[in-house]
Order: structure tokens, then C-alpha cells, then sequence
């Protein structure tokens, strides 16, 4: 969605792409989109990293939190919108936008409800995940046909990577529904890896999709995928942890049961002497 063409990299030339004979205001507005979209993804990675890092459920876990929900919906929103009205149209950056959008919500409304239940915004998180899978998959297949001497908004793998990710939350919002709710370790689970899913899509989009931004000697170099790694990494730790403690809890009370039912048998096998 922005205007690629210098060769420098400098992170001034990165502008939106306007006519030459656009006023001042409209340059002004374009520098103001590009400036909020650009912060709303610096301060998304910063606070969603700081909430993978502060301890879960405490006071600085639920600031960052709440801190990257806002700043994630910021970036989203405005690539949203914009990208349909580039020279060229970028339909990809628009459902790419709003499954992370999906993600977000989704993730922060699952911890942020204190118990199970479905409504409407249950039903509508459904409709949403399954229109952007079904929109990544007919216009993956479109681009795969596609002569390769027309231009393309992206690489077509990437149509069935989203349209993967998006079937799958939509399969879940529908196995939720069914279920009348999420809840215990299910729940945390669907926050996670939710959560963990619009971070990893941010990073990518910032470390390798921006590649201009940084110095030449850096771009293209494995550097640039260790952010993407860290937080595979931390989201499949926690992932395991989560299921783990469950296991765990679920082997003690199994230990637990049939030792409570030999106390009560011996205390009911204990003649009355009163």
C-alpha cells in the first residue's frame, strides 16, 4: 500500500502514492494515514510482546493487552480502508487486515468474558472468519490462473495461507457455538494462540513486508526472522504448558478420586458404637 519506488530505503520516501497534482491537504492526509497506520503497528508488536512477556493475568499483562488490542485495530482499520483505493487495488492487504482484525476481537472478547455463552457476536465472528477464507480461497485460485504477465497484489500462496488460518478459527467459532460456549483450559487456548496468530501476521508484515525501512546490509538477511520465531516459539510454549497443567490437574484428580472413595468407605464400614 505504499509508494516503494526509492531505492535508498529511506523511511521518508515510504509515502502513499498521491497524484502530483494533489493539494496540500490531501498530501497531508495521506502522510497522517501512512504516520497512524505505521504506529498503530510499531506500538502493536511493542505491547503484544510485552503481553507475552508480563506475567499472564496481572495488572502489566492486562495494560499491554488492552494497549495492543487498540493499536492492532488502529493498523488494521486503515490498511482496511485504504488499500482498496491504491492504483493498483491491494485485495489481499484487506483480507489479510481484517482476519487480523478477527483475531484480535475474537482473543480479547474470549478473556475478557468471565464465563461461557453465545450471542450474536459469536455468530458474527463466524460469518466474518468464514467470508475471509472463503475471499483468500476464490481469489487464491483466481491468481493461480491468472496469465503471469499480469500484474499481482501479492504472491498466491499467501491467498491460501490466510484462507487456511481463517477456516480454521472458523471452525472453531462453530465447534464454540455448538458447544454453547468455551470454557477452562479451552478457553485460554482460543486467547493464545489468537492473540499469538495477529502478532506473528503483524511481525511478518513489518519485518519482511517493510523491508525498505531497514538498512540494505539487513534486508534479506535471517535477522529479520527471529521476531517471527520468538513468537511461534512463546505461542507453541504456552500452547503446551496450558494443555499440560490441564493433563496434569486431570492425572491428580484421577489419583485423588479413588483414595477420597476408600476414606469413605472405611468411614462408613466403622460400626456405630453410640
Amino acid at each position: 500500500m505504499y509508494d516503494r519506488s526509492s531505492s535508498d530505503g529511506d523511511f521518508a520516501n515510504m509515502i502513499l502514492q498521491v497524484s502530483a497534482g494533489s493539494s496540500w491537504l490531501v498530501r497531508g492526509a495521506a502522510a497522517l494515514i501512512l504516520i497512524v497506520h505505521i504506529s498503530g503497528a510499531g506500538i502493536g508488536l511493542l505491547s503484544g510482546a510485552a503481553a507475552l512477556l508480563f506475567r499472564k493475568g496481572g495488572r502489566l499483562h492486562r495494560i499491554a493487552g488492552n494497549v495492543f488490542f487498540v493499536s492492532m485495530l488502529t493498523m488494521c482499520a486503515v490498511g482496511a480502508c485504504v488499500a482498496p483505493f491504491l492504483p493498483q487495488p491491494q485485495w489481499s492487504s484487506v483480507f489479510v487486515a481484517v482476519l487480523t482484525a478477527y483475531l484480535v476481537v475474537t482473543s480479547w472478547v474470549t478473556i475478557r468474558r468471565k464465563t461461557g455463552g453465545v450471542g450474536a457476536f459469536e455468530i458474527g465472528a463466524l460469518l466474518v472468519a468464514s467470508s475471509v477464507a472463503l475471499a483468500c480461497y476464490t481469489s487464491g485460485l483466481m491468481a493461480a490462473l491468472r496469465p503471469t504477465h499480469l500484474p499481482s497484489d501479492g504472491p498466491t500462496a499467501a491467498y491460501f495461507v490466510f484462507g487456511t488460518i481463517a477456516a480454521l478459527a472458523a471452525t472453531l467459532d462453530l465447534r464454540l457455538i455448538l458447544r454453547r460456549g468455551v470454557f477452562g483450559v479451552q478457553r485460554i487456548t482460543r486467547h493464545i494462540w489468537r492473540m499469538c496468530v495477529a502478532l506473528l501476521i503483524a511481525a511478518f508484515s513489518f519485518f519482511l513486508g517493510q523491508q525498505q525501512i531497514f538498512p540494505a546490509s539487513v534486508r534479506g538477511a535471517p535477522l529479520l526472522l527471529v521476531p517471527e520465531i520468538a513468537v511461534l516459539g512463546v505461542m507453541l510454549f504456552w500452547l503446551v504448558r496450558v494443555r499440560f497443567n490441564k493433563a496434569f490437574s486431570r492425572a491428580k484428580d484421577t489419583r485423588a478420586r479413588p483414595l477420597a472413595q476408600n476414606r469413605m468407605t472405611e468411614a462408613t464400614s466403622i460400626p456405630n458404637v453410640t
